[in-house]
């Protein structure tokens, strides 16, 4: 079922999105993007929840597009569907961390580039396939790869097709931290719960000031600073204002 292809689990005011179809490496259809998309809309204006996991079910995050879905003419809802909720994932008010494990290819590559956050295992595997089928990214790569580890860089992994390790991603800066697989739950976890013990408003409000910062000159985004009230965002001030509890 539909419901099924990507999971929602909310523990503490983290939620974790979890693609699901372990037995295809979670390799991404226009159907997993519906899902996904039911998701994040719901998830944008939840303020319940304080920080976002992505992950895969089984043994990898995502091994990129699901050709076979191409070939059987399944089709996204609009012509630019995957490319627009990709979008929605890097735009979501919250925190996001993309934890990944196994494989990480091409489409599942740019789902986890819209994450704020990328850690990874040390025995994922990493890279840009699109030159190896003859493809061009459209969900993308051509933007946020750069982004994250500079132009020369993301050219020789697109014009290679070259797999790397989560060490090696580390190396480069594409994955922020690197674990052994065993460890990776554990530390994603302890991530999450320290964001979400700061206040989401600031936490909100510092993530779209980092990306105002990104589409406009330095200058510009100074000034777009100076422009927000002054002050403790509203969870912060409801916080500190509640009765402390007395033994």
């Amino acid at each position: 079922m539909a419901d099924d292809l990507v999971l929602r689990d909310d523990v503490d005011g983290v939620a974790t999105l979890t693609l699901n179809r372990p037995d295809k490496l979670n390799a991404l259809t226009p159907s997993v993007f519906v899902a996904l998309r039911a998701h994040l809309d719901a998830l944008a204006t939840d303020d319940l929840v304080r920080c976002v996991v992505l992950t895969g079910a089984g043994r990898s995050f995502c091994a990129g597009h699901d050709l076979a879905a191409i070939s059987e003419g399944e089709h996204a809802p609009s012509r630019h569907y995957e490319s627009e909720t990709v979008d929605a994932l890097e735009v979501l008010p919250q925190p996001t961390i993309a934890k990944i494990k196994g494989h990480c290819f091409t489409g599942g590559l740019e789902l986890a580039l819209g994450c704020d956050l990328l850690v990874a295992a040390e025995s994922a595997q990493l890279g840009d396939t699109h030159g190896q089928w003859g493809l061009v990214p459209v969900w993308g790569m051509s933007v946020r790869l750069p982004e994250r580890i500079g132009r020369s860089r993301a050219k020789e992994l697109m014009f290679t097709s070259r797999r790397i390790s989560g060490d090696q991603a580390a190396a480069l800066g594409l994955v922020d931290h690197v674990l052994p697989e065993l460890e990776l739950d554990l530390f994603v976890n302890t991530l999450a719960a320290e964001i979400g013990q700061n206040s989401a408003g600031t936490n909100r409000i510092d993530k779209t000031l980092i990306a105002a910062h990104g589409e406009h000159t330095r200058q510009e985004a100074l000034l777009y600073e100076r422009t927000l009230p002054f002050g403790l965002p509203d969870d912060m001030r409801e916080r500190m204002a509640a009765p402390s509890k007395k033994k």
